[in-house]
């Protein structure tokens, strides 16, 4: 093999050679002038090469292409490869591909780096709780230098799905169900992945899905159906999008459901019309897992041939692992049924992600061995994984202060099989990582004590059995304990990809564990490992403390153990609302008023029988070691035109005996429209540190942005009235102030407004392909 430096000189005397470019090694050349060559050479086979992603299995014997083997690469027939990683099998394949192929175009390499990759930190849902849009670009960043020093190019994240149904077990990948949070995340995680930008080598693309809709499917049930007006669509699932594709997102992915009839992967109205037209996406879509076959099961196409031309006419530009694109668009093109100049549009635009990566060249320069070991275990890396987990930790209830525990404890006993689960501490798509290679929440307790606390753990019951004669075990352990740390739960094969579930409430035995813990009167800590909103209104009856961990990734249990003892602080707070019954759901807390709102006067109005409508934790909430004061909202007017900026000063006082971080959230209602408006909506959030009887002012700012709505015909625009601002610690204040807009106003744009917090992160990027 040539050494690394001369690799880019024999690129371009490849290039030459191939393509009859005049260019000498090492020239200076038009980068359009390089691909439209490629494209002259290139074959409809070799086209269709380039728009299909096959999926890669590692074997002792190295990485196999599923489909065809390395003969697909030799032959042109793959342009990228999914789950291929490391250095030493990335080289092997790419080296087939620029050494053995006729045009020796180089491969991208995706993964799913989805919340780390060597170093795993907390899951999406767990992560949104720390509503630190910094903190979220961060670990991306991470991510993306650990997975980049693999091989890897490509990664499918952010998932920026809006979920309201916690049934749905992807609801974990997500930021739960608010768009304004959602968006400044999706902004967040893009900028990390990317950094900044080529020639970075820790630069990775990255992939906004699954657009659009997916997290609304009908009963809660993954792969299902979403049935979306187009006002909800427009409101709630797609701005998140809106705000990737604003930050530069390379690629958007569409999701298995259908919306109106029509399945994602065949959506011509929502990937090209709204998608690139609109919203001027000139980036790569890339289907789903054999989500262009899956078109045969929707009842859409009655063959393969009629999949891929349905697909593709879409706007889908790769067929990720099925294989179609590959074994049908030649034909489709030389019959007719498809453009060639639409095949080459596509193919350019994945030439130009190869190109704007470097890989033409150098395609090696992301396998270099000593990176891949340099990255391999950071302490800051481990360090910001703890940090993110500490974050992510919502306090949900402590009654009489019972939280932080002391450390010089006698006997405590920790209950709970997941305790001991280092493999649900990661969550799901942990990638590479091994799970030895976590701390437990018990490990995390036992070196959080001194050695003069005896510490003992019995499993008791195990989430994923009904066997409940471990119980007594756990309650002779608990006889003589100072304090009981339950652990409960989810495992992480609960929740995910294909983890729907019918009920919330603790699966397996663990219901009886923790009823028969209560009996004892032991003062009793439940610490929660979930991917999901529970329904815990027992638990939240019975039980005086329950801390959500989520699953925190690599350095959970220290980040519990950090909480549990008053190291640190928690802050975190819920970015999905908490049922008290699954007979709730779908509950959030930007609802709309019906003509007969709730209410406990009237019989007749919107509530239930056997229980009551309201959440049993709201969106927002999360409890803290100290306590928070506000005053009342203070306006910069009480009257402003539609193109006039408000401001809104709040003083922020902590009135508690430490110190702590409050996450300052602002709403907004419109008392009267001429389309149903939310009960409010957030339009601003802000985390802030404050010391024992500290005071701070915060500053929020509303533009037309952030006052507009869409009228009946889906036109932005701000509308004259009365609005009411809300600044508090949770989704449930009732500290307000009211101003008024005087007159109307149209506004320019697509039909999904970017508030103004967001509209400033959205900063381009180098790597935004084809933009």
């Amino acid at each position: 093999m040539a050494h690394s430096r001369l690799l880019p000189v024999l690129m371009f005397i490849a290039l030459a050679t191939v393509t009859s470019l005049d260019v000498s090694a090492g020239a200076d050349f038009d980068n359009d002038d390089l691909i439209d060559s490629l494209l002259s050479r290139m074959t409809l086979e070799e086209k269709a090469g380039q728009l299909s992603q096959l999926a890669v299995q590692t074997t002792s014997a190295g990485p196999i292409v599923e489909i065809g083997g390395d003969d697909s690469i030799r032959n042109g027939r793959v342009g990228s490869l999914l789950n291929a990683y490391g250095v030493e099998a990335t080289r092997k394949l790419q080296r087939v591909a620029v050494e053995e192929s006729r045009l020796r175009i180089p491969l991208l390499f995706a993964f799913d780096v989805i919340h780390g990759f060597r170093t795993i930190f907390p899951v999406p849902l767990a992560e949104a709780s720390a509503w630190d849009p910094e903190l979220s670009r961060r670990t991306a960043r991470a991510a993306a230098v650990e997975a980049s020093a693999y091989g890897i190019h490509w990664t499918f994240a952010p998932m920026v799905d809006i979920a309201r149904d916690p049934r749905w077990g992807r609801v974990v990948e997500g930021a739960g169900e608010d768009p304004f949070l959602g968006a400044a995340l999706a902004v967040a995680r893009v900028r990390g992945f990317h950094g900044t930008g080529p020639p970075d080598l820790s630069t990775m693309m990255t992939t906004a899905k699954h657009f659009a809709g997916y997290g609304a499917a009908e009963a809660g049930r993954d792969y299902n159906i979403a049935d979306l007006s187009e006002r909800t669509l427009r409101e709630v699932y797609l701005p998140p999008f809106q705000a990737a594709v604003e930050a530069g997102t390379d690629t958007i992915m569409p999701g298995f459901n259908e919306v109106a009839g029509t399945p994602m992967h065949a959506n011509h109205r929502l990937l090209n019309d709204y998608l690139r037209k609109q919203w001027g996406f000139n980036g790569l879509v890339i289907s789903d897992f054999n989500g262009v076959e899956n078109l045969i099961e929707h009842g859409v196409a009655a063959t393969e041939s009629s999949a891929t031309q349905l697909a593709f006419n879409a706007s889908v530009d790769i067929d990720m692992a099925g294989g179609l694109y590959q074994q049908q668009l030649p034909e489709l093109v030389r019959s007719g049924q498809l453009r060639k100049d639409a095949l080459d549009d596509a193919v350019r635009r994945v030439l130009q992600a190869k190109q704007r990566l470097g890989l033409f060249e150098d395609p090696y320069r992301y396998s270099d061995a000593s990176r891949e070991q340099a990255v391999a275990r950071i302490p800051e890396t481990r360090a910001l994984a703890r940090e993110a987990a500490q974050k992510s930790i919502v306090l949900l209830k402590n009654d009489q202060a019972l939280l932080p525990l002391r450390k010089d404890i006698k006997k405590l006993v920790v209950v709970g099989a997941l305790a001991t689960d280092a493999e649900s501490t990661l969550g799901p798509w942990s990638g590479p990582v091994r799970s030895e290679e976590s701390v437990t929440v018990l490990e995390g307790i036992q070196q959080a004590v001194p050695s003069t606390t005896a510490v003992i753990h019995v499993p008791g019951a195990s989430p994923e059995s009904l066997d409940l004669s471990g119980i007594d075990d756990a309650l002779r352990a608990s006889n003589d304990a100072d304090v009981i740390v339950a652990v409960l739960g989810e495992t992480v094969r609960m929740t995910g990809e294909a983890r729907s579930r019918m009920s919330l409430g603790l699966p397996g035995g663990q219901e009886a564990l923790l009823a028969r813990l209560v009996e004892t009167g032991k003062p009793l800590v439940v610490v929660l490992m979930n991917g999901r909103p529970l329904a815990l209104s027992l638990m939240s009856d019975q039980v005086p403390v329950i801390l959500e961990s989520w699953f925190l990734g690599s350095e959970m249990g220290h980040a519990v153990a950090d909480v549990l003892f008053g190291d640190v602080n928690p802050s975190g707070k819920l970015p999905i609302t908490f049922p008290r019954a699954v007979g709730q759901l779908p509950i959030y807390y930007a609802r709309k008023n019906t003509g007969r709102p709730p209410s406990k006067e009237s019989e007749y109005t919107s509530k239930y029988i056997d229980g009551s409508w309201t959440p049993l934790y709201p969106f927002g909430h999360g409890l803290s070691y100290t306590t928070f004061a506000y005053q009342p909202p203070r306006l910069s007017a009480r009257r402003i035109a539609p193109d006039e900026t408000l401001t809104i000063n709040v003083d922020v006082s902590n009135t508690g005996p430490r110190e702590g971080d409050e996450i300052v959230q602002l709403y907004l209602r419109q008392s009267t429209a001429s389309v149903t408006r939310p009960v409010r909506v957030l339009r601003g959030f802000e985390r802030v540190t404050l010391a024992p009887g500290e005071t701070r002012t915060l500053a929020f700012q509303l533009d037309q942005d952030d006052l507009a709505l869409l009228d009946h015909f889906f036109l932005r625009r701000v509308e004259p009235g009365e609005f009411t601002v809300f600044v508090g610690g949770s989704s449930a204040t009732d500290n307000q102030a009211s101003f008024e807009v005087t007159t109307g106003a149209q506004l320019a744009g697509p039909g999904c407004a970017i508030p103004r917090m967001l509209r400033e992160n959205a900063v381009k990027t180098l790597i935004n392909v084809g933009n």
